[in-house]
């Protein structure tokens, strides 16, 4: 049987002839609806001898978790148990793409059953693990990975809606997740990025460190207050952590945590750079009702502090949330900061080959800071005054060459063509140019005048050239 099975998957992933692939991929289908489909995926997974093997039991024991035969309290408690040993005792011989397959077979299979209560030892079994995973992390140096995966894995799914069948049910489990356990997980990440840190971080730490910071990651990006809200409006943006947290955690409202991961991007080479920066746009946009005032002004400090440190070293930014610009104008670095940004931009928006993507975002940093304008004292120096025109200036002027490059055929798409995106730009770029409007509309002129008179010569060239044409002619 488990060679057969074996020859199926390996026919399913290697086989070269379309209708051999589509037959395995029948019979293998067939698994997953027999009444032994457990005990056959466990014997797969056990004796397999290509690593196809492992990734069909696999992805077929997760279809079978939802389906309608279901499995059983016990089975599931044992396939849990037996799941946790094998990652343990394999997980160093097996490719990674098997590996990330079962960690998230593991997931999706307590997220399911953490609900579930047994009544002979009056505990939720399902729960217990994660307690012993999270000392695994801390503990072992050679399956420190593998536990931080399960873990980061384990939260991710915990925060979709996938396997479950009604958003009420979902929500429940969520909840329950995030007031046991959560909190924890990502005192544990925090807790061992500290100390690597603290170390003189070496290549071999490398994964680790990914691992840790996906993993708080998963913990910031956590649906909290169970809104199960849409994740891809720019409005959604303030992670609205429990008040335990700030409890729990001094470091929180401090500034100890947010200052460490900027300490981070600085350390860590530049390919785990933008997962660095992720965790701190994450905490950036912590709810301000966390903070008092004092704790809030502090906090902001900080970021203000860290955003320089990241705009000084241009070199890993090959790669903005919700504090008010009078708040911003009180820290001492805002100056500095602000000149940094403002020449990124520049540079950014000359360099119109390669920022295609970024100039949204640039120009919606600098959109709403000109919004808040009018709610800061006129004797304050917010300095936008001095930065927009030259923003307004750089963008017109690489507008221009953007036109002139596409019209030589240097650059295949024409930006004119995406009229939302146009559209997008021009109403943030008409809200900068607000700010010193006067030195925004004689640089149009100006640019205007320049184009029309080569536009006029063109179309009216002068007698004496028109002659000498027809003579040559």
């Amino acid at each position: 049987m488990v060679q057969v099975l074996d020859n199926l998957c390996k026919m399913l992933y290697e086989s070269v002839d379309s209708t051999s692939r589509i037959q395995a991929e029948r019979n293998l289908a067939e698994l997953a609806a027999s009444p032994e489909c457990l005990q056959r995926c466990t014997l797969l997974l056990q004796n397999g001898t290509v690593p196809y093997a492992q990734l069909v039991a696999s992805n077929t024991l997760l279809k079978l978790l939802i389906s309608k035969t279901g499995v059983s309290l016990q089975q599931r408690l044992e396939l849990c148990t037996y799941l946790l040993n094998y990652l343990g005792e394999r997980c160093a011989s097996l490719p990674p793409f098997v590996v990330s397959s079962l960690c998230q077979l593991f997931a999706r299979l307590t997220k399911l059953s953490w609900l579930d209560y047994d009544l002979d030892t009056k505990t939720f079994p399902f729960r217990e693990p994660v307690n012993s995973i999270a000392r695994l992390a801390e503990e072992s140096a050679d399956r420190g990975l593998l536990a931080v995966q399960l873990l980061a894995l384990l939260v991710s799914d915990m925060n979709t809606m996938a396997g479950v069948d009604s958003i009420s049910k979902q929500r429940k489990i969520a909840l329950s997740f995030r007031d046991c356990h959560l909190l924890d997980i990502f005192k544990l990440s925090t807790s061992m990025l500290e100390k690597i840190l603290a170390t003189n971080i070496d290549q071999a730490q490398l994964q680790l460190v990914n691992g840790l910071l996906q993993l708080s990651l998963n913990c910031l990006t956590f649906d909290f207050i169970g809104s199960l809200s849409d994740e891809s409006g720019d409005d959604n943006v303030t992670v609205q952590v429990p008040t335990t947290w700030r409890i729990e955690i001094s470091a929180f409202t401090d500034g100890q945590v947010i200052s460490m991961f900027f300490r981070l991007y600085n350390a860590l080479p530049m390919e785990l750079s933008g997962k660095v920066l992720q965790n701190i746009v994450q905490l950036s946009s912590l709810r301000r009702t966390l903070f008092s005032s004092s704790e809030r002004q502090a906090y902001l400090a900080e970021i203000v502090k860290g955003v320089k440190g990241v705009m000084e070293r241009p070199d890993k930014l090959r790669q903005q949330s919700n504090y008010q610009l009078c708040e911003l104008l009180k820290v001492d670095e805002y100056a500095d900061m602000m000149a940094l940004l403002a020449d990124f931009t520049v540079h950014s928006l000359r360099a119109y080959e390669f920022s295609v993507n970024s100039t949204y975002y640039l120009l919606s940093f600098w959109q709403r800071m000109v919004s808040s304008v009018p709610y800061v004292k006129a004797s304050d120096p917010h300095l936008l005054n001095l930065y927009c025109p030259k923003i307004t200036s750089a963008f017109i002027e690489s507008r221009l060459e953007f036109a002139k490059a596409v019209v030589r055929g240097e650059i295949s798409e024409d930006p004119l063509d995406d009229q939302v995106s146009v559209q997008q730009v021009m109403e943030q770029v008409a809200i900068i140019c607000r700010c010193e409007y006067e030195k925004s509309a004689q640089l149009i002129i100006a640019l205007f005048d320049h184009d029309f008179a080569i536009f006029e010569r063109a179309a009216n060239p002068p007698v004496g050239h028109l002659l000498s044409n027809v003579f040559v002619c």
